[in-house]
């Protein structure tokens, strides 16, 4: 059961930054009032996990953390790049002590997880990331659970809750509906925007696959992108090195460039995960409840009211801004958005 109390007191009356609902729904369902002050202490930070679990679920062994009591409502938080399961390390033991079973997977090409078969495609097309937490949830006989991302983590979130709104609980989406449109990808952005996705491009060329596949380069572009996304944010060696040592996945490389080289129409993904994809090409809306959060400072997707992508949700929905908060947001502000997790799964 939830210890929604104990929870309360973890996290403060509101979230470790200030979180302001807006839009529809801001002051409904879950009875939030329409502004929550920021604690004046943010819960001290967990420095990690225990011991990680491995777990076979489709073509992957899964690397995961897990917290929280066995029995209790799931929540699967899944992380973005480039980052790993430690955006979550001081997010998981809130959820826990409020009641949740929480799994963190590593993606895909990070940490340890990895390919049963050597000859299995190094594939990250959108639907394939999303099939890997479905195979996740079966393997480890979750039927429902409340999905949390950002980033990569997001768009599989929405994926899963939008064509398998059955396993999921409830959503918390950073930056919304991040559903890949590759025809939509075609399309030019204003220079200024496509300054801000350099990475992106730089992965479609040969020698942007060989950054990544230098250990020292890949960490410093990762550590330049940290900087970038999170203009505030005052990380340290330590905490960077902890989540750099996933990037050694020997199928880092080829797992990141094909996801960002597929987007861009730049890479063609497998005939087995067509059918889904021709599903998300049609923009399919989520119903289940959700939260989303604009993180003020991420310079990747601008902060706003939601109202640009609030057509695709249409369940119970909140709106949240998370002031001061740059692209990292659950590393960031880990009490916001654990208390976005547990809103969202009472909406």
């Amino acid at each position: 059961m939830i210890n929604r109390r104990t929870f309360s007191k973890a996290v403060g009356v509101g979230m470790g930054a200030a979180a302001v609902p807006t839009g529809a729904g801001a002051a409904g369902r879950s009875g939030l009032p329409a502004e929550v002050p920021a604690p004046a202490e943010v819960p001290a930070p967990t420095r990690a996990f225990g011991r990680l679990k491995q777990v076979r679920a489709g073509v992957l062994d899964i690397g995961y953390a897990e917290a929280g009591a066995a029995n209790g409502p799931v929540a699967v938080c899944l992380h973005g790049w480039p980052y790993d399961i430690h955006s979550y390390v001081d997010v998981a033991p809130l959820l826990a002590e409020a009641g949740y079973r929480v799994i963190v997977p590593y993606l895909r090409g990070h940490g340890t997880t990895t390919f049963r078969s050597p000859t299995e495609v190094r594939n990250a097309q959108q639907s394939a990331v999303a099939l890997d937490v479905v195979a996740l949830m079966d393997a480890l006989g979750i039927r429902r659970a409340v999905l949390a991302g950002f980033d990569w983590g997001s768009r599989t979130a929405d994926i899963v809750a939008a064509l398998w709104p059955e396993r999921v609980r409830a959503l918390v989406s950073v930056s919304g509906y991040l559903v890949t449109d590759v025809r939509a990808q075609q399309n030019p952005l204003p220079p200024k925007a496509e300054h801000t996705w350099w990475y992106q491009y730089y992965f479609a060329t040969d020698r942007g696959r060989r950054a990544l596949e230098n250990p020292q380069y890949r960490r410093e572009l990762a550590r330049a992108v940290w900087a970038e996304a999170s203009p505030t944010w005052a990380f340290d060696d330590a905490t960077f090195e902890r989540t750099a040592a996933a990037f050694d996945n020997p199928d880092y490389a080829a797992i990141v460039t094909h996801n960002y080289r597929w987007r861009l129409g730049l890479a063609a993904g497998e005939p087995r995960y067509d059918r889904y994809e021709q599903r998300l090409a049609d923009r399919p809306t989520i119903g289940v409840p959700t939260i989303t959060l604009d993180p003020g400072l991420d310079p990747f997707l601008a902060s706003t009211d939601g109202l640009g992508y609030r057509k695709f949700f249409t369940g119970a929905y909140e709106h949240r801004v998370l002031d001061g908060v740059g692209h990292n947001a659950p590393q960031e502000a880990p009490a916001a958005f654990a208390r976005a997790v547990l809103d969202a799964d009472r909406l």
